[in-house]
């Protein structure tokens, strides 16, 4: 499966709302919707929709069509309707022209005084008689539908990226960890060779002799206990393992970025232990550009679905 970002935007549009050749279709011919699907990140799936007065009934199934695709982001759906057949004046059908001349010659036969229809009269009635309402639904769902299918490619296309960009942070983690292994033996051997250097300027100072065999046991036990002290073997294991997970779930993808913030605040913790643990500058500086690798991809799996 593909990683999905949750960051994403599609538009489609129809040329028209209708194709037919009858004189109620034609009306409408210029009508033009539009649909526009945004998303960005979010920790539970929010959805918004921005819907002209005459289509707002198609909210629950435009909401179901959303919930059966997405599961995390915040997600704005606008549909504009524009140019309807309402902003434009058009001729009245032959039917109703001949109904309201059957009408006229009724009402005049009754009252001979009745002023007669003029053309502005005419074309308000029959703009009333004729206007049909025009049902938008399966043309916004299919314009929905496209739109939807847009956003899936843009938000996977994103997700990609993000997907390669963690895969590097973590080979660099990894590289840094790699460096910590050698730095503990070579720590403990400097501090049993200080202790040692110590131990005979306190002998010398004091002009008291002692064998090189108690100095040496002394040391040994300096050393072994400045070693348990710095010990990050499990640290180092421990962030093996939060690698290895994350870069799983980045080869499997789907929904991970709520696991992925788990394994990070994991990476997070190991990582200070390390910087706690810390004995030389070498080993302070690997534990701050973990830190800084751990919050590049803190921050850009907050963008992952």
């Amino acid at each position: 499966m593909s990683v999905y970002s949750m960051t994403g935007y599609a538009a489609v549009q129809s040329s028209s709302t209708s194709s037919g050749s009858d004189e109620a279709s034609q009306q409408h011919l210029h009508a033009h919707l539009g649909v526009e699907i945004r998303s960005v990140n979010s920790r539970f799936l929010d959805l918004a929709f921005r819907l002209p007065d005459e289509l707002r009934q198609m909210e629950p199934a435009l909401r179901e069509l959303l919930l059966a695709k997405l599961k995390r982001g915040k997600v704005e759906l606008r549909v504009a309707l524009t140019g309807s057949s309402t902003s434009s004046l058009q001729p009245p059908s032959a039917s109703t022209l001949q109904r309201l001349g059957s009408l006229e010659d009724t009402i005049k036969s009754w009252l001979p005084q009745a002023t007669l229809l003029s053309v502005a009269d005419v074309l308000r009635i029959a703009t009333n008689e004729d206007k049909k309402p025009h049902d938008h639904s399966e043309e916004l769902l299919k314009l929905a539908q496209k739109a939807l299918k847009d956003l899936l490619s843009a938000r996977q296309r994103e997700g990609s990226r993000l997907k390669d960009m963690l895969t590097d942070r973590t080979a660099q983690l990894r590289a840094l960890s790699a460096q910590v292994v050698p730095l503990v033996p070579k720590l403990v051997e400097q501090q049993k060779a200080k202790f040692l250097e110590r131990f005979k300027d306190a002998m010398a100072l004091a002009d008291v002799s002692s064998t090189p065999e108690s100095a040496t046991d002394r040391a040994l036990t300096e050393a072994t206990s400045f070693a348990i002290r710095i010990d990050v073997a499990e640290e180092v294991t421990r962030l093996a393992s939060h690698l290895d997970e994350i870069d799983r779930l980045l080869e499997g993808g789907g929904e991970l970025g709520k696991r992925l913030d788990f394994l990070i605040q994991e990476l997070h913790r190991e990582a200070n232990t390390l910087g706690s643990k810390s004995a030389s500058l070498e080993l302070t500086r690997i534990s701050v550009d973990m830190k800084v690798l751990i919050e590049q991809i803190r921050e850009q799996v907050q963008n992952i679905e």
